[in-house]
């Protein structure tokens, strides 16, 4: 019965994240970018010192927690395995070529991200305990004009979410830990699951607040603390440099050829490992990211999401730019390795003794437990919009005990099934970017002539 109903599920995630879909994602990053007049260009700098420099406003402001915690909250779900073991796959099946076209969906994927923020601001609403609740389930209901249509929307986005925050949110990461730590130091798996569980109950028990506080202290330690570890790695290996630049670029629009164990790549194989990479990494267009930034303390939708729009900056563009360098540069890339495995393996060759893997298995162990924090608000915003304030503290009981049993269990069927789940997720979201692209514009245009004014 199992292995049936994961061959349908496979089916179904090769038409949910075939071509047309990766096409959409990408195509209405480039739609907005066009409407938005490259407004991740022009202000690029802007937002990194409103998400990362600048703390405090100078009135008070509506919301729960500030713009840099909420940054810090979707790039807890954002920055995960998908910058370890994600990057990694992309250039093991597409070469290197393929982090050419990740860059291109973060640089695309800026818009969506922004556009996402945007609305999810401007359409939350206060539930009954005074926090605020925002999405794609509330921008669809109540901006979409036809508004039976807008509800149901927002009811499937919801319900997809909801069941994503257990697989790729949940399961998916404390598994990926347990794995790790048990081939890195002989952890028992169990232990791990156990010890997962309750960390993550720990934080998610106290709200929204209580994961805010956390992820704003774990998140850029070990962002930083990775990224120099990679850097550290290419510095030592700069005379791979050039063949990063070389291999990137002329990979990412020939053929590359077979090398080692490297079996060769199609232009095509680079393009689609490289967008289906980056999107899974960065969820620009999936419509989870802009949940957490409905709870930031702002008036104005465009302030947030200008924030909002540097994780998909800092998760594509920087971190995921770095693990390619440090595969490319130490030529790991042609070992015929693939994953978790091919990003360890770089960071050994390019590190001194056992230090690198360690620096790895860490990283992915901060990275996926980040990530369930992160996933668990979003899961729990989702359950929220569909069965109401009273399901919260029970989802929050429940998503932790689920950590536990994720550190030992199969999770083939619950990898597909996430995939999927993650997929459906895009369809109503891209539907509401772009109907509503209008007001994303309009608010927009207003902001930037009250700034400039």
């Amino acid at each position: 019965m199992q292995t049936e109903l994961l061959e349908w599920v496979n089916t179904a995630n090769g038409w949910v994240w075939g071509p047309p879909m990766l096409v959409l994602l990408v195509g209405t990053g480039v739609y907005l970018t066009i409407r938005l007049r490259l407004l991740q260009l022009r202000e690029l700098g802007h937002s990194l010192y409103l998400g990362l420099v600048k703390r405090k406003e100078d009135t008070p402001q509506p919301g729960d927690i500030s713009h840099f915690q909420a940054l810090m909250t979707a790039l807890a779900a954002t920055v995960g395995t998908g910058n370890i073991a994600g990057v990694a796959t992309a250039i093991a099946a597409g070469g290197p070529g393929a982090l050419f076209w990740m860059w291109m969906t973060g640089f695309f994927g800026m818009a969506t991200k922004y556009a996402e923020a945007v609305l999810a601001v401007k359409y939350r609403i206060v539930d009954e305990n005074g926090t605020m609740c925002g999405g794609p389930m509330y921008y669809l209901s109540r901006g979409l004009p036809n508004a039976k249509l807008g509800k149901g929307l927002g009811l499937l986005f919801a319900f997809f979410a909801s069941i994503a925050a257990f697989g790729i949110g949940n399961m998916v990461q404390s598994n990926s830990v347990a794995d790790a730590l048990n081939s890195s130091f002989g952890v028992p798996h169990l232990v791990t699951g156990i010890t997962l569980a309750v960390a993550t109950a720990l934080v998610i028990l106290g709200g929204i607040k209580s994961i805010a506080r956390v992820t704003s202290a774990i998140v850029p330690f070990m962002i930083i603390a990775y990224t120099l570890a990679a850097l550290v790695v290419v510095a030592l290996n700069w005379r791979g440099i050039p063949d990063i630049v070389l291999y990137v670029f002329r990979d990412a629009f020939t053929p590359s050829a077979a090398v080692g164990g490297f079996a060769g790549a199609t232009v095509m194989h680079a393009i689609r490992y490289g967008v289906a990479r980056g999107v899974f990494s960065n969820e620009s267009g999936l419509g989870s990211s802009p949940i957490a930034a409905a709870a930031a303390r702002t008036k104005s939708p465009v302030t947030q999401a200008l924030v909002s729009m540097t994780q998909t900056f800092i998760d594509t563009i920087v971190v995921c730019s770095l693990t390619g360098f440090a595969i490319i540069a130490t030529g790991a890339w042609t070992t015929g390795k693939t994953g978790a495995q091919l990003t360890t393996a770089a960071f050994s060759q390019g590190l001194p003794g056992e230090v690198g893997g360690i620096i790895v298995t860490l990283a992915l162990t901060l990275f996926a437990y980040s990530t369930l924090l992160g996933w668990s608000y979003y899961g729990e915003k989702s359950v929220e919009y569909i069965l109401g304030e009273r399901s919260v503290i029970p989802y929050r009981i429940v998503f932790s005990a689920v950590v536990a049993l994720g550190a030992v269990a199969q999770l083939e069927l619950v990898w597909s099934v996430s995939d999927l789940m993650n997929g459906l997720m895009a369809v109503p979201n891209l539907i509401g970017l772009l109907v509503l692209s209008g007001v994303v514009v309009s608010e927009t245009t207003k902001y930037l002539a009250q700034r400039n004014a």
